[in-house]
């Protein structure tokens, strides 16, 4: 499987540019801690793969689909999308997310994992129209296979996918209850972002979150954003939470001790099922 500022500010920038591409280079080392080790626990849920032949990326991609105890009929539905270098199954080693979703019983959603590549950052570009893949084949493949409720579903993901959950959202709020960047890799402009993160400016400026977030895109759909308070991402993730605030979008901002790393992830997953769960359910 294919797998405008002064020149001190400008500066500034730059070093923590530089932070973040160090940091991304061994997050999927961080994320994964001990990559290979066994799945964690699933405190009653099943787990399966869904292979899905996509048509938008000219791939078979894989999906991890996570069904919690008692079934997935007529529950919500999550699409937690993964940073870059890492897959369908990192997050399924993180024992917090089945003891999350075992704690919220019936409101409980199932999660849908889709394999993003290597770092797509998820949106369509030269190599595949990777968001096209998620809303209109990874959605309804998730959604026949689990009977999940077609009317509430949620997107959210980590660093790279923070960014391609923030990215759908604003393309198609429509389809979402929920929305959620966690360690979102976010950059004020093209000049900053991580190589291949983007196919050249022109790509970077049509797919620009915060460009959108300013614009009111959002409209009124909930949105969470966080972050490690050592994150190399924070400001662009300040700068997004700026702009929504701006806007008088529905957005939670918030940051906590930790970086960029799995250990800051998993000990926030309950908080962020919690999240999706509540507007779910409100939806």
């Amino acid at each position: 499987m294919a797998r405008r500022p002064s020149r001190r500010t400008f500066a500034a920038r730059r070093a923590l540019a530089v932070a973040a591409l160090c940091l991304i280079a061994v997050v999927g080392f961080l994320a994964l801690r001990g990559g290979g080790s066994d799945p964690a626990p699933t405190h009653g849920a099943e787990t399966e793969t869904l292979e899905i032949e996509s048509n938008a990326v000219g791939q078979m991609l894989d999906t991890s689909l996570v069904v919690p105890a008692g079934g997935g009929e007529d529950r919500p539905l999550l699409v937690f999308l993964h940073g870059r270098g890492n897959d369908e199954d990192s997050y399924l080693e993180y024992e917090s997310l089945f003891t999350a979703l075992e704690d919220l019983g019936e409101r409980a959603p199932v999660i849908a994992f889709p394999y993003g590549g290597e770092g797509s950052y998820w949106h369509d570009r030269d190599d595949g129209d990777w968001g096209t893949y998620v809303l209109r084949e990874v959605i309804p493949t998730a959604l026949e296979e689990s009977g999940a409720d077609r009317g509430r579903i949620a997107i959210g993901g980590i660093s790279m996918g923070g960014y391609g959950a923030l990215h759908l959202a604003a393309a198609s709020p429509e389809r979402f209850c929920a929305a959620g960047g966690h360690s979102p890799a976010l950059w004020e402009e093209a000049g900053l972002s991580a190589p291949g993160a983007f196919d050249d400016a022109g790509d970077f400026d049509a797919n620009d979150v915060i460009d959108a977030a300013a614009t009111g895109a959002y409209g009124d759909l909930p949105l969470w954003i966080d972050a490690g308070d050592e994150d190399p991402f924070i400001p662009g993730d300040q700068a997004m939470a700026a702009a929504l605030e701006a806007a008088d979008a529905d957005v939670t901002y918030s940051t906590s001790p930790g970086g960029h790393d799995g250990d800051y992830w998993e000990a926030h997953f309950p908080q962020y099922l919690r999240f999706y769960a509540g507007e779910l359910a409100d939806c």
